[in-house]
């Protein structure tokens, strides 16, 4: 089974910004697309989510995954 995340864990992923911020980083056009939208909402591959850390926000990258 794959990794993935919600809004609440890349909330966390970015630092702990604001639900507001992470709605406007995750429908920001270069954003990974999600792997599913559910009832709860957009569902994303944590692989996906972490490159885009590294390219767009490498400040917050970690070490070893992705």
């Amino acid at each position: 089974m794959e990794d993935l995340v919600g809004a609440a864990e890349i909330r966390i992923m970015l630092g702990n910004v604001s639900r507001q911020r992470v709605n406007v980083v995750t429908n920001n056009k270069n954003f990974p697309d999600p792997v599913v939208t559910l009832i709860m909402g957009k569902v994303w591959r944590r692989s996906d989510v972490e490159k885009w850390i590294r390219q767009h926000r490498p400040d917050l990258a970690t070490d070893g995954e992705g």
